[in-house]
């Protein structure tokens, strides 16, 4: 079985709206749903769990029934921070999921996933245990302690810049969370992250620039003018 776990707890506030960016409409549609219709649309998607901002469970039920998120099987609580919200979101899921079934965590606020990045993170962690959505660095990577000046360059060729999803065997994951709880690991925002600080080697799956994270107010232009590409391409 392979599940979506899509985090929408955040409430940042860097695109100045007055609600939470992953509800907000773009083009009369929440951006949520735009990233849950791609793995409801995905034949190796059998459910979809999401970790939702307290007060919003609702509102996510009828978005789900409105637009025919027939998977959403799970809406689930967050936490104060991403690794405790990922953590709940896993132990939710204890009595249902295998420890060789698949789950996949994604950003709610990555509407542009493809069908072939889900299909790879799927195939990788089947073959390697894990498969992270990851692309080449394209620009100078300069190390700072200030952020104002810098001494010390990076090779592009050791870096890779991991997106979501990522995918992991599901008793990898709750194992992963356990052992961060007995050693005090706090503050991990991704699993991948969490998995390296825990000594764990990552697997790499594909990944793509479109795949973009909606945090400021330039992102989302990015995303409506991928939209825009899209329907035009579509009309061609």
């Amino acid at each position: 079985m392979n599940i979506a776990m899509i985090l929408a707890g955040g409430c940042g506030s860097r695109t100045e709206q007055d609600i939470p960016k992953q509800f907000m409409n773009v083009y009369d549609k929440p951006l949520i749903i735009y990233t849950l219709e791609n793995f409801e649309r995905h034949p190796d998607i059998d459910g979809i769990a999401v970790v939702c901002l307290e007060g919003w469970h609702e509102v996510l039920k009828a978005y789900a029934r409105q637009y025919g998120i027939s998977k959403l099987n799970w809406i689930l609580d967050g936490g104060a921070d991403g690794q405790e919200s990922t953590h709940k979101g896993i132990t939710a899921l204890r009595d249902v999921c295998e420890n060789d079934d698949i789950i996949l965590v994604h950003d709610a606020i990555r509407p542009f996933i493809t069908g072939e990045v889900i299909a790879d993170a799927i195939t990788k962690c089947g073959r390697k245990g894990s498969g992270l959505s990851a692309v080449r660095c394209q620009e100078t990577i300069v190390r700072t302690d200030d952020g104002k000046s810098g001494s010390e360059g990076i090779s592009r060729q050791e870096i890779m810049r991991v997106q979501t999803p990522q995918a992991y065997k599901y008793g990898k994951a709750l194992w992963a969370y356990e052992e961060a709880d007995k050693r005090g690991i706090k503050g991990e925002v991704y699993i991948n992250t969490l998995m390296l600080r825990l000594g764990e080697t990552v697997y790499f799956s594909k990944g793509t620039e479109k795949n973009v994270k909606i945090t400021t107010i330039d992102d989302l232009e990015v995303f409506k003018a991928l939209l825009n590409m899209e329907r035009e391409d579509w009309m061609k």
